[in-house]
């Protein structure tokens, strides 16, 4: 009898915790690194695109920074409102007030709307020139946003001069341009730029392969094209070319604020979350993530960058995303992202 009051005790404050942690993290997960080169600093991953399941990519490399490296990673997802349900694009997200402390912001959006306490946030977070790291959509992250923030929007043209075609231009480099290769058909091939085959987010970099479509992008004046896409007849990395197709930069490095060191950013046109299947691909991100927090010297051609916890991605597709998946079912390093392969 007692055993069986002290498993019911069990439970019962397991359900508290629970509850305790969605209550604070409605929209997202924290995973805490225990040991590492990473081991006091914070990154906030950010998701909320409507057709690359970004909700899958960045809780996976979320999990590859805190296990792998130390790092306290925050991720933050759109969801449902009403039943607390992932859903991407949703406009709707808590929990960026985790900025104040991050090192680092890893964003994933697409034409997002989010209210003026999220976005102050991010504005914040800026404003501090802290380093960035942007994911495919979001070149074109922002749209629909009234009043003061209305300068992150796709295609902006407002009175902030700085600010001209929005987040992505301002930020990343690059807005939204136009798909350039088409989604499911042509896959990329990634080709290192040869006279940045020393930049420390190339090491050990090698046989890069993306499973997106390309996207049309000429990184504005001031940013470093680390690799070019190679648009092919096929979803193969070794499919041929598609010789109507110019090779156009999709990977890149710049600083977002003028003389201000510390603002790094890198930017890929990739990201879709069978993307980083490819070891290649992956370890890019990874040394993404180090070089953009200054931490040059500890990018190793051979870092781990295997994946934590069972890792099954879906075909990205518009609508297309796992149904009936709460932030809090991500909670640990096993559970599956975001649910088992269907």
């Amino acid at each position: 009898m007692l055993s069986r009051n002290l498993m019911m005790i069990a439970a019962c404050l397991l359900t508290f915790v629970s509850s305790q942690a969605f209550a604070e993290h409605p929209n997202g997960v924290v995973w805490e690194g225990t040991d590492g080169l990473g081991k006091g600093k914070h990154i906030v991953f950010i998701a909320g695109d409507h057709e690359y399941r970004g909700e899958e990519t960045l809780p996976a490399l979320a999990r590859i920074m805190a296990r792998h490296y130390g790092f306290k990673c925050s991720f933050f997802v759109t969801t449902d409102p009403k039943d607390g349900t992932i859903k991407p694009g949703s406009n709707h997200i808590t929990g960026l007030e985790a900025l104040k402390t991050a090192d680092l912001m890893v964003i994933f959006t697409r034409f997002q709307a989010f209210d003026d306490e999220q976005m102050q946030h991010i504005d914040d977070y800026l404003a501090t020139g802290k380093p960035v790291m942007g994911l495919r959509t979001s070149t074109h992250g922002f749209n629909g946003i009234k009043g003061k923030f209305a300068k992150y929007n796709e295609g902006y043209k407002g009175e902030e001069k700085d600010w001209q075609f929005g987040f992505g231009e301002a930020i990343l480099g690059e807005h939204w341009v136009g798909h350039y290769g088409r989604n499911h058909k042509q896959s990329s091939r990634l080709l290192l730029e040869k006279e940045q085959l020393e930049h420390p987010v190339l090491r050990g970099v090698k046989h890069v392969h993306t499973q997106c479509g390309g996207y049309n992008a000429h990184p504005r004046e001031g940013s470093t094209v680390l690799a070019k896409g190679q648009i092919l007849n096929g979803m193969k990395i070794d499919d041929p070319a598609d010789p109507k197709k110019e090779v156009l930069p999709v990977a890149w490095v710049r600083h977002y604020k003028k003389d201000d060191p510390k603002s790094r950013v890198f930017a890929t046109t990739h990201g879709a979350s069978e993307d980083i299947l490819n070891e290649g691909f992956r370890r890019m991100l990874v040394n993404a993530q180090l070089w953009c927090l200054g931490m040059d010297d500890v990018i190793k051609p051979d870092n781990q960058v295997d994946f934590v916890g069972p890792y099954n991605p879906v075909t990205f597709n518009f609508g297309g995303h796992r149904k009936g998946v709460k932030p809090s079912d991500l909670e640990g390093f096993e559970s599956p992202i975001l649910g088992q392969k269907q």
